[in-house]
């Protein structure tokens, strides 16, 4: 697994501004062992930040006190062993108090004090209500098929959209309501027929991509500490973004202009670190390209609200390392010495493609991946015109040499750098190991950090792909 260089350590300043002084939060959750707990907020939906710790004693009661407000959010209340208890919304009011028991904390939530938290279990009792029915009708249904039985359940399913919809937009003016829409689909037109007479549906695709983000205020940094957000950047990215190097930079960059209009700095600042954090380890071939995009536009370009000469100077150096190894760019030259003394230059292999992999002989994961690339290898070498460019960075010569005897790999060209004068690491990302290229007959890089057991579907794929463009050509 990769490593996150430079993002680990991004914290984002508090800029919201409460009137009130303070915070005290007292409550009572019956059966609740004696013990210390934290109250910390949403940082998205996959982190939270630790606001406050507070014991409870032998009753169950607890209290959370300070000085200062905290931050408007969506709040966790954690056991020692961090498993979610139950959730408040801290809103503009801060001294509220709560009741509960550990039999059902949601159900059995009482609130004094706070509307937005009354909002909130009001919301999540209802909801459990459904999702009770619901799952008593599915298990009947299990028992015996029942088309009728599956009606109900999807009416059900409909009152329950239906429900969250008309409650996000009674209340609102509240931060429960905000954060309630903020998650909720826009609502779709009636889409134009085409000329046969059938739905446009993709233009109701279009209409619905314009629009994701109507039901989302850019200027209120609340929703940062809220699971809403992050969802939602998500679902736009994976769901209804396509998943292509440019398409990805255009919905970024789409949703970051929209936080820089807004005017909010928190929210400029998650934006644009959470999707330059999600873009550095891509899951796509030539998804770097969307890392160094960002880097370069937001982070280099001094856009980002929030940062520091650190983290600037890291993500510089990764841009700088990255650039020239982007798919579609020609692989840098590479000269390195074979078995027999000789020099071998990756410019001077002649073949169709050229699999460059550079891998430590000590390596668990090489050992484990070599079978399959020299599957890959002997499958396609004489079809495909494939050849193998093994280049060691281990700096253990009889170690590389015993490696190509175990593993029967005489047919492949090996490299081995006697000179010591190649950094692996900041000339060809060699961050882990094995890390593999693919090259067309050019030399142009193709695929990069793809796996040795992906490669036949990875070059099943791209013939398809040049299959279909030389179509095009000849239409």
């Amino acid at each position: 697994m990769r490593k996150l260089i430079f993002l680990t350590c991004f914290v984002l300043p508090y800029l919201s501004t409460i009137a009130q002084t303070g915070y005290s939060i007292k409550g009572t959750i019956k059966g609740l062992p004696a013990q210390s707990y934290t109250l910390a907020h949403y940082f998205g939906y996959s982190q939270y930040i630790v606001k406050d710790t507070a014991a409870a004693d032998t009753g169950g009661s607890l209290v959370f006190t300070g000085n200062k407000p905290l931050p408007q959010g969506i709040y966790l209340l954690l056991s020692p062993a961090k498993r979610r208890i139950a959730e408040f919304v801290i809103g503009p009011e801060q001294h509220f108090s709560f009741s509960s028991d550990t039999v059902n904390v949601v159900a059995n939530m009482k609130i004094e004090g706070s509307p937005d938290n009354e909002l909130y279990y009001q919301y999540q009792q209802k909801i459990a209500g459904y999702n009770t029915e619901i799952g008593l009708l599915m298990a009947q249904m299990k028992m015996r098929q029942d088309l009728l039985m599956q009606t109900k359940i999807n009416n059900l399913r409909r009152q329950v959209y239906e429900y969250y919809r008309t409650f996000a937009q009674e209340n609102a003016n509240s931060l429960t309501g905000k954060i309630m829409k903020a998650g909720a689909d826009v609502e779709l037109p009636a889409a134009p027929k085409r000329p046969d007479g059938k739905v446009d549906s993709a233009w109701l695709f279009h209409y619905y991509k314009a629009h994701f983000w109507d039901n989302v205020d850019f200027s209120d940094d609340r929703l940062v500490r809220t699971p809403a957000l992050q969802r939602k950047l998500d679902r736009y990215l994976q769901e209804i973004t396509f998943q292509d190097p440019d398409s990805l930079i255009h919905s970024s960059d789409f949703v970051i202009e929209k936080a820089l209009k807004a005017g909010n700095k928190e929210m400029q600042s998650y934006c644009i670190w959470y999707l330059t954090n999600k873009a550095e380890n891509p899951s796509i071939i030539g998804g770097e390209q969307v890392f160094v995009h960002l880097a370069e536009k937001y982070y280099l370009g001094g856009l980002m609200p929030v940062t520091d000469s650190g983290t600037v100077k890291n993500i510089r150096q990764k841009v700088n390392t990255l650039k020239p190894l982007l798919v579609g760019k020609p692989m840098p030259a590479l000269s390195l010495t074979d078995t027999s003394g000789t020099l071998r230059s990756l410019a001077d292999i002649k073949a169709n493609y050229t699999v460059v992999v550079f891998y430590d002989p000590d390596c668990s994961h090489c050992r484990q991946s070599t079978p399959a690339l020299k599957e890959f290898y002997e499958k396609n070498k004489k079809t495909l015109g494939v050849q193998i460019f093994a280049a060691s960075v281990a700096r253990a010569p009889e170690q590389w040499k015993k490696y190509i005897r175990e593993f029967g790999l005489q047919e492949w060209i090996h490299g081995y750098d006697y000179s010591f004068r190649i950094d692996f690491r900041k000339e060809f990302d060699v961050v882990n190991t094995p890390m593999v290229y693919v090259l067309d007959q050019d030399k142009k890089i193709i695929a990069r950090r793809i796996q040795s057991e992906q490669l036949d579907g990875f070059m099943d794929f791209y013939q398809q792909k040049l299959a279909y463009e030389k179509s095009l050509k000849i239409k």
